[in-house]
């Protein structure tokens, strides 16, 4: 509405009547004054930078994104971010593209506002919100993925609670918690985490929990690292398909939660071996 106004009162300029400028020459005219103010605005309210990040973690970061790939985790869709190792209230996440086709290059660097520093005409995802709010009321969150894993869906969408099916899964606690984004949007959104407030009422849910899933969506996974927040996510699909496939058996036996806490103490010391296998088959070498 400001550049509507803005372009309007230049209409009313004496020149913007004068005969010698018929309205395709108004028009670009407009167009060009209305980039031009935006550009202007944009680099006014950019968030300073943090600095170079770490190159290794730069490289972890495009290897998450090929490794969630590989393990069926994401496909053309879906994200995963690490927090700035030199400014807890930055953090980085590629632009938008397909996961797979990450390289160092993609990477962008992020405020909590979810505000890109310096996108050099670079999209970003529309649902970076999800990143910049987590990390907002989690300072123990070090990286999040959003997917929409196959396996996964059927739990956000019914009423069968997700639960750690074996030891390696334990992360998910005994209650995975489900969001619903009527209860922010309404009931005519398109799913989507669109904005801060949608982002918001999803890190509330996920709570103090790894895993929330998203009704009609998908799902959510934080951690530490980003060595963690891929294992985690690898392995929320592994256990949904278990779990659906126990489900056909009969009345499965969960892990109590002083098994799943136990487990996830033992398997936090050792995320780096999957992680290393992982990053050898999805990297090529």
């Amino acid at each position: 509405m400001r550049l509507f106004s803005i372009a309007c009162t230049c209409a009313e300029h004496p020149r913007a009547r004068s005969p010698h400028m018929n309205r395709r020459g108004f028009l670009t005219a407009s167009v060009t004054f209305a980039a031009t103010f935006t550009t202007t605005a944009r680099a006014q309210t950019a968030p300073a930078s943090a600095g170079p990040a770490d190159p290794a973690l730069i490289e972890d970061l495009v290897a998450a994104n090929r490794i969630l790939f590989d393990q069926g985790v994401v496909d053309g869709f879906g994200h995963v971010s690490v927090r700035h190792d030199k400014n807890p209230s930055r953090y980085l996440l590629a632009r938008s593209m397909a996961p797979a086709l990450v390289t160092t290059d993609d990477i962008l660097e992020y405020d909590l506002e979810s505000v890109p520093v310096d996108p050099r005409g670079r999209i970003s995802y529309l649902e970076r919100f999800i990143h910049g709010e987590i990390y907002k009321l989690r300072p123990d969150v070090h990286a999040v993925v959003h997917s929409h894993s196959p396996g996964v869906l059927p739990f956000a969408d019914t009423k069968v609670t997700l639960k750690p099916m074996n030891h390696i899964a334990g992360f998910l606690g005994e209650n995975t918690p489900v969001f619903e984004i009527r209860d922010t949007a309404g009931p005519a959104s398109d799913m989507l985490i669109r904005n801060a407030a949608l982002g918001h009422a999803l890190a509330v849910t996920l709570g103090p929990n790894s895993v929330a899933l998203m009704r009609g969506h998908g799902s959510v996974t934080a951690a530490q690292s980003l060595h963690h927040v891929v294992f985690r996510a690898v392995y929320t699909e592994v256990n949904a398909r278990v779990q659906s496939e126990a489900l056909k058996l009969g009345q499965p036996t969960y892990l109590n939660a002083e098994e799943a806490a136990a487990a996830t103490v033992t398997n936090n010391a050792l995320v780096d071996r999957p992680w290393e296998l992982w990053k050898r088959r999805a990297m090529g070498k």
